[in-house]
């Protein structure tokens, strides 16, 4: 009989609640426990695996690498999916081969080049993939100019940090005066380009961003399973009109996904976004990790974090195809439990579901967790959790790549 698969990840995304979801029910049938490791003690990804640590805060990378190797041997780690410091924890990837554990990550070269959108850009346009006008900008009349080049030319300025991950840092830059109407509603990425610069000018430091216009819709993320012959096992590509939400195999989108990810070694899981700029699509972002949406691949009927595992332990799944694509669909948060009382009160070294000494309310029933983007006619009539009471936390569904995701990313 197989043995377990012991798979760790670290301070993730709150959506990769699904992740662990889909490991556990992987068609292969084979027993997975699941280490889970974050600094938020109320993070539902702590709750939802098999065991679960706060992280220590205020790690360098080095320092982290070395918490990292620790926790592998302690644990008996078979495989790790990095995401805090990822660049500095594949650096030393053959000390985490010589304690047992296989890392879910792409090599170094590949995180390197994606960790800077400039470099980035100028990487991918050097083998044929389009991108949009951009001008890297440090100073206010940097700014300035970008602006003013994008505004002669018929286009709306955005921004965002040169390096970082989701929409974290993205603004509109508008001419439209500070007003009440900034007050009203919503918070909104919209921002005076007066206060930008005021802002800018005001700063003990250089700001480090990419200008660039404001891409159209549909936004398409084709999530990538790469192998180490730089051989892409699987692409498909989720596509996003406003709430509406899909799939599609058309190669515009998964071409130039595949060149990048086959170029660059992108191993493992990768996300490759793309928007339209004009009449053609252009490449927005590439994240270096699974993306927080991949579990939605499920209703296309393929399980991308096992195989994603399976590769990883050197069972390659071979070349991979989403026996159909599911139909059209909306994103949609649902409760998690949490533990009982936070991780930091009942120490560092319990199983998610060990009983504590703190008293906590008795257990109520509470809607089963909704598998994000899953329809609601797809759960099953009766289901529920068990969590004390109060302690349910959203999981939120999946954030919008390249813009600000107001109140949807626990990290």
């Amino acid at each position: 009989m197989a043995s377990c698969v012991r798979v760790w990840l670290n301070r993730t995304y709150a959506e990769n609640v699904f992740f662990m979801d889909q490991l556990r029910r992987n068609p292969s049938d084979r027993a997975v426990e699941i280490h889970a490791t974050h600094g938020d003690p109320d993070s539902p990804v702590l709750a939802a695996a098999d065991t679960a640590e706060l992280e220590p805060e205020g790690l360098s990378p080095a320092a982290y690498v070395e918490y990292a190797l620790a926790q592998c041997a302690r644990r008996g780690i078979d495989v790790f999916v990095p995401r805090l410091h990822q660049g500095a924890i594949v650096a030393h990837r053959a000390e985490f081969e010589a304690a047992g554990t296989a890392l879910l990550a792409p090599p170094p070269e590949a995180v390197a080049v994606f960790h800077d959108k400039v470099i980035a850009y100028e990487a991918v346009q050097a083998i044929g993939v389009p991108v949009p006008p951009w001008w890297r900008v440090r100073s206010a009349d940097e700014l300035v100019h970008a602006v003013d080049e994008l505004e002669a030319h018929g286009h709306r300025a955005c921004f965002k940090p040169a390096s970082g991950a989701g929409g974290v840092g993205y603004r509109v830059i508008t001419r439209v005066p500070f007003s009440l109407t900034q007050l009203n509603g919503f918070p909104s990425p919209y921002v005076p380009l007066e206060l930008v610069l005021e802002a800018v000018r005001q700063a003990e430091e250089p700001v480090d961003w990419l200008v660039m216009p404001v891409l159209g819709q549909p936004e398409v993320s084709v999530d990538c399973l790469t192998g180490p012959d730089n051989r892409v096992r699987l692409a498909v590509g989720r596509t996003k009109n406003g709430r509406r939400r899909g799939f599609t195999l058309h190669e515009q989108w998964l071409e130039p996904a595949r060149r990048i990810a086959e170029g660059f070694g992108l191993h493992h899981l990768s996300n490759i976004q793309f928007r339209m700029f004009g009449e053609r699509p252009v490449l927005m972002d590439v994240n270096t990790r699974p993306a927080g949406g991949l579990h939605q691949l499920s209703l296309c009927g393929v399980n991308v974090p096992w195989a994603a595992v399976r590769l990883a332990l050197g069972d390659d799944p071979g070349e991979m195809f989403p026996p159909f694509l599911g139909q059209d669909y909306s994103v949609v948060s649902g409760p998690r439990p949490l533990r009982p009382v936070p991780v930091s009160q009942q120490g560092t070294d319990l199983p998610a579901d060990s009983p504590v000494d703190s008293p906590v309310d008795s257990p109520v029933d509470v809607p089963a967790p909704v598998l994000s983007g899953v329809p609601a006619s797809a759960v099953p009539a009766g289901s529920r959790a068990t969590a004390g009471s109060g302690q349910v936390r959203t999981a939120a569904a999946d954030a919008v790549a390249g813009g600000p995701a107001w109140g949807t990313h626990h990290r």
